[in-house]
């Protein structure tokens, strides 16, 4: 989870995508996979796909809006942390993958506003 705020801010936006998502009826794998050179913030199960989630947030949109945030190359890091997750999890192997982008902006009332894009990149 990137975005302008980080740390507290970040972490209680994961959560929230967290319970989110899984209100949308997906299913946690595991959250925050790490490996070199990628990561990926919440990994869930959704109708038979395998849906490798990146989570953003911002609260001004002063460089643009959360979802336009996740850059050409951020997505290639996305991708090979997917591409190595599945390595270290071959009961995965044969599941359709998709990479989604959950993006929240903060309301007026400080409350998070989610706008999710299924499918927002593809692999080459």
């Amino acid at each position: 989870m990137n975005g302008s705020d980080g740390g507290e801010l970040g972490r209680f936006a994961e959560a929230a995508a967290l319970t989110w998502l899984q209100q949308q009826g997906l299913i946690c794998v595991t959250q925050n996979f790490r490996c070199k050179g990628g990561e990926i913030d919440l990994i869930m199960s959704h109708k038979n796909q395998l849906v490798f989630v990146e989570v953003r947030l911002r609260s001004a949109s002063v460089f643009g809006g959360a979802a336009e945030s996740v850059t050409r190359t951020k997505q290639q890091r996305i991708i090979h942390a997917a591409r190595q997750f599945l390595v270290t999890q071959p009961r995965w192997q044969q599941c359709a993958c998709r990479f989604d982008v959950l993006a929240a902006s903060r309301t007026r009332s400080r409350t998070l506003e989610w706008q999710w894009l299924q499918n927002a990149f593809i692999t080459e």
